[in-house]
């Protein structure tokens, strides 16, 4: 079980990455624009410094929905790898069974 601080900023980070998306899209679209002047590169350049480290989508992490543990997310069920395998094990993932050869 990951810390509720450390979910709660996660969880933050997500709100924040939300609201900064369309400005953030705008910026980087502006930056990489060929008809572009190099003023507005620039301008656009300064825009991205400003906004805020948590608006970047890099900075969120996947976690396990139930419990939030950080490392080994099934991105499919959005669960980690070792829940993934008791709650497989228990039936309770449809569709999935144990490989055999």
């Amino acid at each position: 079980m990951a810390k509720k601080s450390m979910i709660a900023k996660n969880e933050q980070r997500k709100v924040i990455v939300a609201r900064y998306a369309e400005k953030r899209a705008a910026l980087k679209k502006a930056l990489v624009d060929p008809n572009g002047t190099d003023e507005s590169r620039e301008e656009a350049r300064l825009g991205l410094q400003k906004l805020p480290r948590n608006a970047s989508p890099v900075r969120v992490r996947k976690r396990d929905a139930i419990d939030g543990r950080p490392r080994g997310h099934v991105g499919e069920y959005g669960i980690s790898r070792v829940r993934f395998r008791s709650m497989a094990h228990r039936g309770e993932l449809p569709g999935v069974t144990k490989s055999s050869w």
